[in-house]
């Protein structure tokens, strides 16, 4: 007997009744005197009837040549009684010719024809199994009969029941992969992309995922795993996991620790920036203060007059408290005070930024243009890495520097 197209599974199940069992999909072909009295049982919802006319023909391409086969995909539409006359027939099952016995010994009739051109695979292995009586007799062992009848049903029409495809999505992602069943497959993939995926079931479906070539679910179901790792690794589906597939297991956890560094990491980094964007706000303060000369702040107890709102910079109230205490201090050289070892620091960094430094009104300017000649590689790339990372934060603050570009 031809070798069967199977996607084996080793991991066992954790979502009880509606995905059961590990997932070992495959034909058998069928003894007929075995499967004749289940067929004959008057408890069956569907019958046989050699009596019943063959079904019409499965429409088929009737124009010629590649052109007009372009303009008849481009223009197709299904009309609703169209698909309706699909699902009826597979429902009825009138003329079938094909037996596929599920579990439980139960059996849907289909036709081989419909069968064969919608999926290659399925028809593949039909083609080759025995006849007797003009019937084929196939057995797909290890899904519930429900889902069978849902996947059987889709190859036909395209239509489901959206109970059933939920019950029984993963067995249909399964057939779907196994059987060459792309359309059905985007289906199951795209609704349990769109909220069918949960806690509970995530670690299924990206094994699953992994095994049917669904990259992209694979990805969402990584990502919600890192993202509520917590809830997720105390699962059943988790701990089944962690037991037959160790090896995911541990991929998951190096997912979980990346993320957390990654995302220390951009803390960090956001922290810095912010220390970027205050001393780029402190320049144009300074400049600002020595400039143009701020009238609007002062002691902390100055009314504003008439139509004057406070100063524009957010740094430059606490900047001219720390230039007022600059100019009087009395240990002013630098390392004899805190504050006024800040302020030294900001007027370097003043100096290093100006490209104007003859005309410039901030004191020392020149200054310690002249102290750059002097200093070491060193320190000088220190300091010309501070400069770029603080004109580079400017970006950050696009309404004043939208407003005021007078440090570059």
């Amino acid at each position: 007997m031809m070798a069967s197209p199977a996607l084996d599974s080793p991991w066992p199940t954790s979502t009880g009744d509606s995905f059961c069992g590990s997932f070992n999909i495959h034909m058998e072909e069928q003894n007929p005197a075995d499967i004749l009295p289940v067929l004959e049982d008057p408890t069956c919802s569907v019958s046989y009837n050699h009596s019943i006319p063959k079904p019409p023909p499965v429409p088929g391409n009737t124009h010629a040549g590649n052109k007009s086969i372009k303009s008849l995909s481009e223009s197709c539409y299904v009309p609703k009684e169209t698909i309706d006359t699909w699902d009826k027939l597979f429902k009825e099952g009138c003329g079938a010719d094909v037996y596929i016995i599920t579990e439980g010994r139960s059996y849907i009739p289909a036709h081989l024809s419909v069968l064969t051109l919608a999926s290659p695979v399925l028809g593949n292995f039909l083609r080759q199994s025995k006849v007797q009586n003009s019937m084929r007799y196939v057995k797909i062992p290890g899904v519930p009969y429900k889902a069978v009848y849902t996947f059987i049903r889709f190859l036909y029409s395209s239509c489901y029941e959206k109970e059933e495809m939920k019950k029984y999505v993963l067995h249909l992602l399964v057939l779907s992969h196994s059987y060459s069943v792309p359309s059905l497959k985007r289906v199951c993939i795209y609704l349990l992309e769109q909220g069918w995926l949960t806690k509970e079931n995530v670690v299924d479906v990206l094994q699953l995922a992994r095994n049917c070539d669904a990259p992209r679910l694979s990805l969402i179901c990584v990502r919600m795993v890192v993202k509520d790792f917590k809830a997720i690794s105390s699962t059943e589906g988790w701990k089944v996991m962690k037991q037959v597939n160790p090896a995911l297991e541990q991929e998951l956890l190096e997912f979980v620790v990346e993320a957390d560094s990654g995302k220390e990491e951009r803390l960090k980094k956001k922290e810095e920036k912010k220390v970027y964007l205050q001393l780029y706000e402190a320049m144009e303060a300074l400049l600002h203060i020595c400039k143009d000369g701020c009238r609007t702040i002062g002691p902390r107890d100055k009314v504003f007059k008439g139509g004057q709102v406070a100063c524009g910079f957010p740094a430059c109230k606490g900047l001219e408290t720390l230039v007022r205490h600059f100019s009087s201090c009395k240990t002013r050289v630098p390392g004899g005070c805190v504050h006024c070892k800040r302020m030294w620091q900001l007027l370097e960094l003043h100096s290093r930024i100006c490209n104007q430094p003859d005309s410039c009104k901030v004191p020392l300017c020149r200054h310690f243009k002249e102290k750059m000649q002097q200093q070491t590689k060193k320190d000088e790339a220190k300091w010309k890495l501070l400069v770029s990372k603080v004109i580079a934060s400017k970006d950050a603050l696009w309404p004043i520097s939208g407003r005021r570009s007078s440090l570059l």
